[in-house]
């Protein structure tokens, strides 16, 4: 059977879980309007082969429902039903090459819908619901197929419409009013998301225990994976990034073909997603066991700057107070170090320290690894409210190339991130991956001791 035809029964999530928040989108809803939330469709590999297929967020997030090739439509005030999800229908050949699908009497079941009508009766309904609608909810630019039907059907009724019916004034994007929804995590959500954390930190403890001289970067990409598989989660939430030497210092590598060497710092990058929640966490660890004095001296910098910014992740602090105290422990450890010269308020309002620390320190963290929600609420940084979850990765990456030729070469090459996922609470915060080790210390004891204790790791896995 396929992954997408994972029970409803067996997700912590449950149908009366995904009904209430299609009530919230709903009572938000203008009177008068209409939702539509296509789902995903399967994209093609090669020749006859597909992708594995994974459902799009924000339909997920109403339905639960994991089958391509459907659409949900929400209708405030509808007498008849205000949810309705088109979808496949049953046929026993298809179902015999690629597993079964619900069908449309069952999904209306299962998901606890108004109705549920086949998908190849799309355009003999969906005019009809679309009549006499003023507003419009869709995402445009994000499902063009969906996108040419919608047009194709308002032009068609338009042609239709008589002088006293009312039209589709405007098409708004539902981005705004379901992804403020998504941005505060339920309490279910939130315990998925601890799964998941403790899931990938229990991987990455697998990982440090094989790092040695001579193995690759695949070699411990197979290790995350078979962990994340081993306690069940399928799927890994991106690309996972394991850079070892000079490829630390490419912040979305994910080649991981390159061969470990003695003397190098290997960053990974890498969470699980599991029942569609993301994680996110990263670590440096040193391949020979113990790190250098001058990758010490930067890796130092980087954990200071990781516990600044989670000591600002509370309730009240805007979102960017954690970036703020990550980015003024970076550019004051780098004048020390004499990587960096002069005052550190000027250097960060003229954006000098940009050259060794490039990005953002945080980003929300859900159902996609780089979740929904706004940032700001007009020109303000929005407030951090609990139910939020977001990442805190400070990083310093110094190349070594023409930009970095006068620094001292002990310090090139370096690309050194320390990230966790925080879940903001009523008094202060949760580190959702507060369990894998980041101490410096810690990692050269583990490193050193890994080879004369049993392999913890693997009884977790």
């Amino acid at each position: 059977m396929r992954p997408w035809n994972l029970r409803l029964t067996d997700r912590l999530i449950q149908p009366s879980d995904f009904a209430h928040r299609r009530r919230r989108l709903l009572d938000g809803m203008r009177p008068g309007s209409i939702a539509l939330v296509p789902g995903g469709i399967e994209q093609r590999r090669n020749r006859d082969i597909n992708f594995p297929f994974r459902q799009d967020s924000d339909f997920y997030y109403l339905t639960g429902f994991c089958e391509p090739d459907a659409l949900l439509v929400l209708i405030p005030g509808r007498d008849q039903g205000e949810a309705i999800v088109f979808c496949r229908e049953r046929d026993a050949a298809s179902e015999r090459r690629d597993g079964p699908v619900l069908g449309p009497e069952a999904c209306q079941l299962a998901l606890g819908v108004d109705d549920g009508f086949p998908v190849s009766d799309l355009d003999d309904i969906l005019p009809g619901l679309l009549e006499g609608r003023t507003q419009v909810y869709m995402n445009l630019g994000e499902h063009l197929l969906w996108d040419h039907r919608l047009m194709m059907y308002l032009e068609h009724l338009a042609k239709q419409r008589s002088a006293d019916e009312p039209e589709v004034g405007e098409i708004v994007t539902l981005g705004h009013l379901l992804h403020e929804q998504r941005l505060i995590k339920s309490a279910k959500e939130q315990e998925l998301m601890a799964q998941a954390a403790q899931i990938s930190v229990a991987a990455q403890c697998r990982a440090l225990d094989v790092i040695s001289p001579g193995l690759t970067e695949a070699d411990i990409e197979a290790e995350l994976h078979y962990s994340y598989r081993r306690q069940g989660a399928r799927s890994e939430a991106y690309p996972s990034i394991v850079a070892a030497g000079e490829n630390a210092c490419i912040l979305h590598y994910v080649q991981n073909a390159s061969v470990l060497l003695d003397g190098d710092l290997v960053l990974i990058d890498a969470g699980c997603e599991l029942q569609y929640y993301a994680s996110d966490v990263t670590r440096t660890y040193p391949v020979s066991g113990r790190f250098s004095s001058a990758q010490r001296d930067i890796y130092d910098i980087v954990l200071a700057a990781n516990r600044a910014a989670i000591d600002a992740c509370r309730p009240g602090n805007h979102f960017n107070q954690p970036h703020e105290a990550a980015t003024l422990v970076l550019v004051e450890g780098l004048i020390e170090l004499g990587l960096l010269q002069g005052d550190s308020e000027q250097l960060i309002a003229q954006g000098d320290h940009e050259k060794y620390c490039p990005h953002k320190t945080s980003h929300w963290l859900g159902l996609d690894v780089h979740d929904v929600g706004d940032y700001r609420l007009g020109n303000l940084w929005r407030d951090l409210m609990p139910g939020m979850v977001l990442t805190v990765e400070p990083g310093i990456y110094i190349p070594r190339d023409d930009s970095t030729a006068e620094i001292a070469e002990a310090y090139r090459g370096l690309g050194i991130r320390i990230e966790d996922a925080v879940l903001i609470q009523k008094q202060g915060c949760q580190v959702l991956t507060e369990g894998l080790i980041k101490d410096p210390d810690d990692i050269e004891a583990w490193m050193a001791t890994r080879a004369d204790r049993t392999d913890m790791t693997r009884v977790v896995a």
